[in-house]
């Protein structure tokens, strides 16, 4: 009998309340979970029939197409980047920025969509090139945006999403398969996903808050079996992880199964794994680790949500979640431990969701199919989404 099969089998048993386990306490308060996330009834009710753009939503929610792969954003001259992947929302004016890695060989790179206060397209254009294989990253509390390479001796870009500066290589900031990066203001760190079989999780600590071109990257070290109690961080002796990669240069560190989004709020750096479709908090301020989901603590059938990967939140403490795969859904995780489906694409089975972000009023989340209906590897058939309502603040 194999882990999963296990694991379910006891939680089979176990008791719970309307099929969901609170959390214990507020989850940005660094307390201990005390289960991870159930099934249950979502804040926004049931998905609706799709829409004309092949997207089920909530009652009061709308979408629009923003942009697609290989061809002009709307009343702009500018052909959108195919395989369109990690993303975020930036103020700009009166109005915002969405930028947009892709996940390509060689040209990779990141692409910015401005709009006006009415939501309307306003320009669109390039902010980094001849990347290798742009995957995730992550915004700063300065306004810019790290777009990191998926490739072994990967490395971390800054760019700035309107363009006024050419992006910038931060090489100290560690090589290696790069995912997700989330920036730790309190602590003054910015936390590292690593996307391999066995990945690390790493933070770097820059010798000044706000320039990441100095300092020193370490690795979170605990028990190989463990999932949940206190962690330590060891600095990496070699960063540029050659000949040894950095995953391999510390005995203890911890390995990870496909380290994927990653997402800071408040004490708590959240990121996803998806070789084991989980979701872990990381409380900064004990320095411990729990697990926020496992689709194999969910009774057999009943996960909502597998193919875990991209990852974002509110305000207010919700969590949603992309699948790459699964049924193609974004998934919601409440403070109070429910995981639901927030929305899902039709008829695109061979594609994933990625890039999820809200815009800076909280009203609109972007995100895209990175293959669209054809499912071409290379990204091709890309489509960045809107939604808009009335989302929980």
């Amino acid at each position: 009998m194999d882990r999963r099969t296990v694991l379910r089998s006891a939680v089979a048993g176990a008791a719970t309340i309307s099929g969901a386990a609170a959390f214990s306490g507020s989850l940005w308060a660094g307390a201990a979970l005390a289960g991870p996330a159930q099934p249950g009834p979502g804040p926004y009710g049931d998905l609706l029939p799709a829409d004309g753009n092949g997207l089920q939503l909530p009652a009061g929610f709308t979408s629009r197409v923003i942009a697609r792969s290989g061809q002009r954003v709307a009343g702009t001259s500018y052909v959108w980047h195919p395989a369109p992947d990690g993303g975020a929302c930036f103020p700009a004016g009166t109005g915002w920025i969405y930028v947009s890695n892709s996940e390509v060989p060689l040209v990779g790179g990141a692409s910015a969509v401005r709009f006006a206060a009415d939501g309307s397209i306003a320009a669109a254009y390039r902010i980094l090139g001849g990347t290798n294989v742009n995957c995730a990253g992550g915004a700063t509390p300065w306004g810019t945006w790290l777009s990191c390479e998926e490739v072994p001796l990967g490395r971390v870009f800054e760019t700035w999403p309107d363009g006024s500066r050419a992006a910038e290589e931060r090489t100290r900031m560690g090589r290696f398969t790069h995912e997700a990066a989330a920036c730790d203001p309190d602590r003054r760190v910015v936390y590292l996903t690593e996307d391999e079989e066995d990945g690390c999780f790493y933070r770097f600590i820059p010798d000044t808050w706000g320039d990441l071109r100095t300092g020193k990257v370490q690795v979170l070290c605990a028990p190989a079996d463990q999932v949940a109690g206190p962690v330590t961080w060891r600095d990496i002796p070699d960063r540029d992880g050659f000949p040894i990669f950095t995953r391999w240069q510390v005995g203890a560190a911890k390995h990870f199964d496909g380290g994927e989004g990653c997402w800071y709020d408040r004490g708590t750096c959240w990121f996803t794994t998806k070789g084991d479709n989980r979701v872990w908090a990381y409380d900064a301020v004990n320095q411990r680790l729990d697990l926020a989901y496992d689709d194999s603590l969910v009774p057999p059938g009943a996960a909502p949500l597998t193919g875990v990967d991209n990852i974002t939140g509110t305000p207010g403490g919700d969590l949603y979640v992309a699948e790459d795969g699964g049924n193609m859904e974004i998934n919601v995780i409440t403070p109070t431990g429910v995981v639901s489906p927030f929305l899902r694409i039709l008829d695109q089975s061979s594609s994933e969701i990625t890039g999820p972000a809200f815009s800076p009023d909280g009203f609109r989340l972007y995100f895209s199919s990175q293959r669209g209906a054809s499912g071409a590897r290379a990204g091709t058939d890309g489509i960045t989404y809107e939604v808009t309502g009335p989302f929980r603040r």
